[in-house]
């Protein structure tokens, strides 16, 4: 089982059940890449509160698994059902239906932090175990709390407000902090008193702490070249153009800025930063994608030539990005031991903002269950 998306709506507070968010791409390529037949189970949906129960017809399902007639059964996107991010009864039902499925329960999902059903209750139900993904990413998670120095971090986001506590952790231990997408608009928009379309005034005013801090320590490397678009709806031309930090003024206005342009990569203070590091961490598009990837393609290539250095990418749209501009770099990465891809961007920045990987709540989860296994032992 896995989680595919955000089908739950806050605001309207109901579950979305689209294709577009079925597990069926991925049990298409497990099948594949495995040779091993899975059936999804297909349970009666409602209108808003997506899948409220694992209902019986499972049970058919299970005994075609004993009799080996299927290799396995992959359940439908976990966020589909109403229990798992409930806090209540439905809760509380689901739990209950999902343990009555097997005898073990194995966390392989690193990239899933959030405590919910079947990432962290789930394990007060069931033996449970850490899988071999997750206990490799656990380990060098370690390497990014304590890096190498020089040490270098990329981070770029969509959203300031979100990325507060994890920017202020990872300050203190980078030399250098490369900044990106919103987020590096944002801290522009704060430093300089320039406007930047789509970076919110609540934002910039966070970001001014950042500018604060920067002034003293000056660990921020900016990137100067940027890409201004009249539009976000593609890369047209006479629609878009270079413009230079180093003409910020107080009080003027930009359109969009969607991209760093590659020449920023190859100015001496980023060479310079990028050739020297020990440690780069990366959890960063640089570009609006699909249209402005000229960035992020060249920040690879500069990271790349470092070859001494120990590369941790995080994030699935990080590697998806970096999959699909470098396909052979992105398989090589996968083999080379200067590179660690993690499966969640997100997390690492939660363990960076947290300090102790072991304290993410879906690890401890892991953890108590195994104390409890204990104590039931001995008082057995």
């Amino acid at each position: 089982m896995t989680h595919i998306g955000r089908p739950y709506d806050k605001k309207t507070k109901t579950i979305s059940t689209l294709q577009d968010e079925s597990v069926d791409a991925v049990v298409a390529y497990l099948q594949r890449k495995l040779h091993i037949k899975f059936v999804v189970p297909r349970f009666s949906t409602t209108e808003k509160n997506g899948i409220l129960d694992i209902d019986t017809s499972i049970n058919w399902l299970i005994h075609d698994l004993k009799s080996r007639k299927i290799g396995g059964i992959y359940l439908p996107n976990t966020r589909w059902f109403a229990g798992e991010e409930d806090k209540g009864e439905k809760l509380n039902r689901f739990v209950i239906q999902l343990s009555a499925l097997a005898d073990v329960y194995v966390n392989d999902a690193f990239g899933s932090w959030q405590p919910h059903g079947s990432t962290y209750h789930i394990a007060k139900y069931l033996p449970s175990y850490a899988g071999l993904c997750m206990q490799g990413e656990l380990y060098h998670v370690q390497s990014v709390l304590n890096p190498s120095k020089p040490f270098v971090a990329i981070v770029a986001g969509a959203k300031y407000d979100t990325k507060i506590g994890p920017l202020k952790e990872i300050y203190k231990k980078v030399d250098k902090l490369v900044l990106g997408g919103l987020i590096y608009n944002t801290y522009l928009c704060a430093k300089y008193g320039v406007k930047i379309a789509g970076v919110e005034e609540s934002d910039i005013e966070l970001a001014k702490e950042l500018v604060e801090q920067d002034k003293v320590h000056k660990k921020i490397l900016e990137l100067q070249v940027l890409v201004e678009t009249d539009t976000l709806d593609g890369r047209f031309e006479a629609k878009f153009r270079t413009i230079d930090v180093k003409d910020f003024s107080p009080g003027q206005t930009y359109k969009y800025v969607v991209d760093v342009d590659p020449v920023s990569f190859e100015r001496d203070d980023a060479k310079q930063a990028m050739n020297s590091a020990k440690t780069i961490f990366v959890n960063a598009v640089m570009g609006l994608m699909p249209h402005f990837w000229h960035g992020t393609s060249k920040m690879d290539e500069v990271i790349d030539k470092n070859r001494s250095a120990q590369k941790f990418f995080g994030g699935g749209d990080t590697l998806q990005t970096f999959k699909s501009l470098h396909p052979a770099l992105y398989e090589a990465a996968l083999n080379n031991i200067k590179y660690y891809l993690f499966t969640g961007g997100g997390t690492v920045l939660k363990v960076i903002e947290e300090g102790d990987p072991m304290g993410l709540e879906t690890v401890k989860a892991l953890i108590d269950n195994k104390a409890n296994y204990f104590k039931s032992i001995q008082n057995s």
